[in-house]
């Protein structure tokens, strides 16, 4: 499984969206499903899928699906 499509079913089971709903637009709260809960069960997914333990000032700054992509890359994890 590619990074790309780690990172997709993350988002996928962590929001329980389906594929479709994801796009480089799409932001924190554009979906019901990506509210505050929501995105720390993404945070917990990305983090389990990649390895990885993200800092605070990430989870923070992690506010839509390319930003994601973005700080993944502190974590040499290119999407």
């Amino acid at each position: 499984m590619s990074n790309l499509e780690k990172y997709n079913q993350s988002f996928i089971k962590a929001l329980s969206i389906t594929e479709d709903k994801l796009e480089d637009s799409l932001n924190y709260q554009d979906i019901p499903e990506w509210d505050s809960v929501g995105h720390m069960s993404l945070v917990a997914e990305l983090e389990d899928n990649f390895g990885i333990m993200m800092d605070t000032d990430d989870i923070i700054d992690f506010n839509s699906y390319q930003k994601g992509k973005e700080i993944l890359k502190n974590y040499d994890i290119d999407i």
